[in-house]
């Protein structure tokens, strides 16, 4: 497992939910010019759902049909490819038909039905496929999810899928962190070295990782500890990362959702080139001991 490869840094970033028209192109028309000229590959993300809000009450977003128009307005002005999650498996098909990249949400990431889906409608619309790792599990159990996308593609291609793609692979997993007690979650940093093991692309996930899930006034929202997002990710990014996931927003203390780990919209460029900085100087660094055999090395 190398650290970095040469390959351009994924960037996943925007909202977390399709608010309204005049908020979406303002992130993605300001991450865009934020970024240029960067060796970063910048997916705008934004979700058209939320399906598993802590309060019956909370923003949800759209829905699927105009959050696919809206994201389809944001491709067709800024020119940026688009990730979005989904929440069932008839969902996959219309949502690969739009987006660059699916994703699959991190409690969905054992339903076998949503993999297989995701996993067939990626390979047949040439699209990219992002799933979570679910705060329940051990990296080490990742290598179930990666058998399970394997399996459809050795089906649907007679074997692994030829890269059409500039960066390593067309799936990846994401770390987002793991239930540690109530309302905590915390990062372990080997899980970058184990899932990669696996042949697939591992982006850390800065924003959802520092949640406090239920951890709202009243326990009716998700609170977050914002001040710790900087520490994580530089640590990730050091630990063999290879792309960042971050919700942004240029007022985080108005987002409908998930505004207390949002990162200031304003600051992502600065923030986008200190990673980058570490990155190249760990790039550098020679691996002086053996890799694992496998993830269930180390535990």
């Amino acid at each position: 497992m190398k650290l970095h490869s040469s390959a351009p840094m994924t960037l996943i970033a925007g909202p977390c939910v399709l608010e309204d028209e005049g908020l979406v192109m303002e992130i993605a028309q300001e991450l865009k010019a934020q970024l240029a000229g960067l060796p970063v590959q910048l997916f705008f993300k934004a979700s058209f759902d939320k399906a598993n809000r802590t309060s019956i009450s909370g923003f949800r977003g759209p829905g699927m049909e105009t959050g696919l128009k809206l994201l389809e307005q944001v491709k067709s002005k800024t020119g940026l490819p688009i990730l979005t999650d989904f929440h069932t498996p008839e969902q996959a098909e219309p949502v690969a038909e739009v987006v660059d990249f699916l994703q699959v949400p991190a409690f969905l990431c054992r339903q076998t039905d949503m993999i297989v889906a995701a996993a067939k409608a990626a390979l047949k619309h040439d699209r990219r496929l992002n799933i979570k790792k679910g705060q329940f599990l051990a990296p080490w159990d990742a290598h179930n999810i990666v058998e399970k996308v394997r399996a459809v593609e050795m089906k649907m291609k007679g074997g692994p899928k030829k890269d059409t793609h500039s960066d390593a692979d067309w799936f990846y997993l994401t770390e987002r962190g793991t239930s540690f007690g109530y309302n905590t979650l915390v990062v372990d940093m080997i899980s970058f070295q184990c899932m990669k093991n696996y042949g697939v692309p591992v982006i850390y996930d800065a924003t959802h990782s520092i949640q406090t899930p239920g951890g709202g006034a009243g326990g009716k929202s998700t609170g977050g500890k914002r001040e710790y997002l900087e520490s994580l990710a530089r640590a990730a990014m050091a630990a063999g990362a290879d792309g960042l996931f971050m919700e942004c927003h240029p007022r985080p203390e108005v987002a409908k959702s998930d505004g207390p780990n949002a990162f200031y919209l304003e600051h992502v460029g600065a923030f986008i080139r200190q990673l980058l900085e570490i990155r190249s100087v760990v790039a550098k660094f020679p691996k002086l001991l053996p890799e694992a055999r496998d993830g269930s090395d180390l535990h």
